[in-house]
């Protein structure tokens, strides 16, 4: 695999535009670029503190295309990363119009105000729930995210706007701001003694961790080779949900032990010490499934060709560095 590292020169004093920084591959991303040099400008709907990583916090609507344009034109971006998102797995009527517009609407007035300018890299954040050929998307935000993708496409087609897609598979790593999701869910029920309530658990998830996303978008960014590509960024295999769940439990109960290697810290033991005598299990089949949730597979050969990268996790691995972030901060 490209080791991002490399493209260091690249990073350098280049203007970077980064959407969405709030969010968790955003926050992880500034970090890494500001790591690597760049002058990082972030935007929010609302107005931001100033944060070390960050050169400059923007407030602006990328729903509003005049308040995009006038963003890009403020900040004279050479890079972009657009992750801004409304992410919902809701499957109602009522959330099909802010989710075309938060997805959608804010992705093609981001490629309007930059197509004809001296940008050298846009690269957009997709999602491994975009139906793939044949399929019908399963929610709102999937047929939201397809749609991107593929304006994205046209507008590299038309106007040669250098933009990719990265096709994200399910993220989980320290930092998630979103306990709702799966795996910090299930991770700080667990810490709690407590039983997280689950569906059968039978559907195959396509996991990656957090900074091997990072790398990929940074790769993306650092050159032109991925323009005009949509890349699936995941890992070969899917896990069952159930299979997840159950590594999970027997992680916090080799903290809980004492029997876990060198990759958790040894103060997270004092954090957990009242979770001892409470092994509680995951209760399978308490949470109705989804309407049209599907086993998520990630082709990642297109994005070791283009790219060079490759995850570099074991969903075991990552989840041991989840488990103890938690861990210590409960």
């Amino acid at each position: 695999m490209t080791d991002p590292g490399e493209h260091m020169s690249a990073w350098r004093g280049t203007r970077t535009l980064v959407t969405g920084a709030t969010g968790f591959i955003g926050s992880h991303l500034v970090r890494r670029l500001a790591g690597l040099g760049a002058r990082v400008h972030a935007v929010s709907r609302r107005p931001q503190e100033a944060a070390g990583h960050v050169e400059r916090w923007h407030a602006a609507d990328l729903c509003d295309a005049a308040a995009t344009a006038a963003l890009v034109e403020a900040v004279q971006p050479e890079v972009i990363f657009h992750l801004a998102s409304e992410v919902t797995g809701v499957r109602e009527p009522g959330i099909v119009a802010p989710t075309l517009a938060g997805n959608l609407g804010a992705a093609v007035n981001l490629l309007t105000a930059v197509t004809g300018g001296p940008v050298r890299s846009v690269v957009l954040a997709g999602s491994v729930e975009e139906p793939r050929e044949g399929q019908a998307p399963g929610s709102p935000y999937a047929a939201a995210k397809a749609a991107a993708t593929g304006y994205a496409r046209m507008f590299h087609a038309l106007w040669r706007v250098p933009v990719s897609v990265l096709r994200v598979a399910m993220v989980y790593g320290p930092g998630e701001p979103n306990a709702a999701r799966l795996v910090p869910y299930v991770t700080t029920s667990l810490l709690k003694g407590q039983a997280p309530r689950l569906t059968s658990g039978a559907r195959l998830v396509t996991w990656v961790y957090v900074e091997d996303v990072v790398d990929a978008f940074v790769l993306a960014g650092a050159g032109g080779a991925a323009a005009g590509h949509v890349l699936d960024v995941g890992t070969p295999e899917p896990v069952s949900i159930r299979d997840t769940a159950e590594l999970l439990a027997a992680i916090v109960d080799g903290i809980v032990d004492g029997t876990v290697d060198g990759t958790v810290d040894d103060a997270v033991d004092d954090a957990v010490d009242d979770r001892a005598g409470h092994r509680a299990r995951p209760e399978y089949g308490a949470v109705a499934a989804r309407p049209l949730d599907r086993t998520q597979r990630s082709d990642i050969g297109p994005a070791e060709r283009v790219l060079g990268w490759r995850p570099a996790t074991t969903l075991e691995a990552g989840l041991r560095q989840t488990v103890a972030w938690y861990a210590k901060r409960m």
